[in-house]
């Protein structure tokens, strides 16, 4: 079964409750009573200032940090699989690893040194070949361009297939090609039902491509539907706060 297959299956993704969500590192606050609703099968983006909280209240829904409020999520029937793709890879980049080393190390159970396991073979290249990177399986992956990277961290994200997608940045780092890539399966993702909470910068890709934008800077400033939510008046007042940053993992809580 090949990962389209998969993705047609996956079944209805949960809605996602946040309610008085705060953080508090020291005396910094990064979340303050943040509150708002990601409605199930939707594609909601979160727009905001570097250090506002975005990456924090990810962190949060994966359970990586502490919180304060009630977090839900909302599942049709069972809980299914969370998906996540972060905004960067870091790792040395001297390691011999190929692209197919990567994937089986995030994908499989089995040890990444023993090659690709039967059970996910076909799964892993299926995946590949959806972010055009099947032919550079056997590259190490240090020896490829930051979007290519990229694209394989896109690729290990529908490994098992996601009811719920988590995604802090994707365009980051894509070339033209990439975002075009990455475009397909937003739209396969929408058609299939799967939540996706987006953390993204480019508010024109925003404005086209989510079902509703929320704006963070600590708290939530707005919450609508993009095609009304990104108006100049609402973008000044979020990108002229200048919330305090703090450090989070070695990264700035964004």
């Amino acid at each position: 079964m090949t990962v389209a297959q998969h993705i047609a299956i996956a079944g209805q993704g949960p809605g996602v409750d946040f309610a008085d969500v705060s953080l508090t590192l020291g005396r910094t606050a990064i979340l303050d009573h943040v509150t708002f609703k990601v409605r199930p099968g939707t594609v909601h983006a979160l727009v905001g200032p570097n250090g506002g909280g975005k990456s924090s209240l990810i962190k949060t829904l994966l359970g990586q940090m502490p919180h304060q409020g009630q977090l839900t999520l909302e599942w049709a029937g069972a809980p299914g699989v969370i998906g996540y793709v972060p905004q960067a890879l870091e790792f040395d980049r001297g390691l011999p690893m190929t692209v197919d080393d990567f994937m089986a190390a995030m994908c499989q159970r089995r040890p990444a040194f023993l090659g690709l396991s039967r059970h996910y073979a076909g799964a892993i290249g299926d995946a590949l070949e959806r972010v055009g990177m099947q032919d550079k399986r056997k590259r190490r992956m240090g020896a490829l361009s930051g979007g290519e990277r990229q694209r394989v961290l896109l690729a290990q994200g529908l490994i098992p297939a996601p009811q719920l997608l988590v995604l802090d940045e994707p365009m980051s780092a894509l070339d033209e090609a990439g975002i075009q890539v990455f475009e397909r399966l937003l739209f396969a993702w929408r058609q299939a039902g799967i939540t996706v909470l987006w953390i993204e910068h480019d508010l024109e890709a925003v404005k086209r491509l989510a079902d509703h934008v929320t704006g963070l800077s600590r708290r939530v400033l707005f919450d609508e539907p993009a095609a009304t939510a990104l108006t100049p008046e609402r973008l000044l007042s979020l990108f002229s706060a200048h919330p305090r940053a703090a450090d989070v993992d070695s990264g700035s809580a964004t």
